[in-house]
């Protein structure tokens, strides 16, 4: 009874959440492809959220087939002249099409059509995270927090710098800081990095350069992560937290920032680990991403779509990366034909594919790896 018990408390717990996140995200991401295809009178065959077998399937009257598949590890949208999900041309079946058929094949379309559709997918990504934070800013407002530092950490590097008691952070870097949470984020991001704090101390303003240390902390569900540290405290009370309250438009704007700011950190972190400053292991799969779903879920439901918005984010970014299979990766085959002004030979487009392939699955297996490296660490 107890296994039944525990089992049921995991499929609650952390399977529907993640696969709440990921059938939302995958879904507006496939539904923004399926969209702009339609506008551009391509004929889609199959939207798909999951692959391999069928688990539920419908067909509309335009002959797509939606399905709800049984690996909801992403999803894919087919369309007229497609020999996979994965887009590729099938040229035999295009060298068979009627004139008819000929009008509504998706490689047959002009080039910006294309791209447009191509691009559709992770702008859908983008722009789903911007409604559901301008939903949350609309329904929540905002906590400001005064950036504060009330507790200086013993033999911290915000000790060795000179900071003290009762200093209040202005800007870092040169960017103005309007919430303790501000300087968590960038701190948090900058392991190692030599960063420009501008103080104010009793009115009076001056610049510490602070290098952030890298430690490992639990993130409060006993996931470890590797974040900068610089060992300032602030004992928060309610005289310091303002709540800033929004309309639509102004919950918006704040809302495009914050996903500016998601992108920003993302590909900070990525840029570091090119160049050897940041370390790959952080890097998350399925795996990782199901328990901080489950872990997230127990927040509550807006916490859970907030980190659905970040999710969203991420898938939208990746698809970007210029990876054959991948958004990015048609769409750098798409600049390429611009420049020669006809597309890539079939067999550069199929070793093309092969080598994406190739590379998708590496990333996800190493991806999958650092789940099961930081779950049993």
């Amino acid at each position: 009874m107890e296994l039944i018990a525990g089992s049921g408390s995991f499929l609650l717990g952390t399977i529907v959440p993640f696969l709440f996140v990921l059938t939302v995200v995958v879904f507006f991401h496939e539904l923004g492809h399926f969209a702009v295809a339609r506008w551009c009178g391509v004929g889609v065959r199959t939207f798909s959220v999951g692959f391999g077998p069928e688990l539920l399937g419908a067909t509309d009257k335009h002959g797509t087939r939606w399905k709800l598949s049984a690996i909801p590890l992403g999803g894919y949208v087919k369309f007229a002249g497609d020999e996979n999900a994965a887009s590729v041309p099938d040229n035999a079946e295009l060298a068979k099409m009627s004139e008819s058929e000929r009008e509504e094949a998706f490689h047959l379309k002009p080039l910006w059509q294309r791209a447009a559709v191509v691009f559709a997918g992770p702008l859908a990504n983008f722009i789903l995270a911007v409604v559901i934070f301008a939903g949350v800013f609309v329904t929540l407002g905002e906590s400001i927090t005064v950036p504060r530092v009330d507790r200086v950490q013993e033999a911290s590097a915000a000790e060795a710098a000179g900071v003290e008691s009762g200093d209040i952070v202005v800007a870092i870097d040169g960017e103005p800081i309007e919430a303790f949470a501000d300087v968590q984020r960038i701190v948090s991001f900058s392991a190692e990095r030599p960063l420009v704090f501008t103080l104010d101390r009793a009115g009076t303003i001056f610049d510490l350069t602070i290098v952030p240390e890298r430690r490992e902390v639990d993130d409060g569900f006993g996931n470890m992560q590797r974040v900068g540290i610089i060992g300032v405290v602030h004992e928060a009370n309610e005289n310091d937290v303002t709540v800033i309250e929004y309309g639509p438009l102004e919950a918006t704007g704040r809302a495009v920032e914050q996903t500016g700011i998601v992108i920003t950190q993302s590909l900070t972190y990525i840029g570091r680990i090119l160049v050897g400053q940041e370390s790959a292991d952080q890097l998350s799969g399925p795996v990782r991403v199901a328990k901080i779903s489950g872990d997230v879920a127990t927040l509550g439901f807006l916490a859970l779509l907030q980190l659905t918005a970040v999710i969203s984010v991420s898938i939208g970014m990746v698809n970007l990366f210029p990876i054959p299979m991948l958004d990015g990766g048609h769409l750098a085959f798409y600049a390429i034909e611009a420049v020669r002004r006809k597309p890539l030979s079939e067999r550069s487009q199929e070793i093309g594919f092969r080598i994406g392939l190739a590379m998708v699955m590496f990333l996800m297996v190493f991806a999958t790896w650092n789940d099961i490296a930081n779950l049993m660490r």
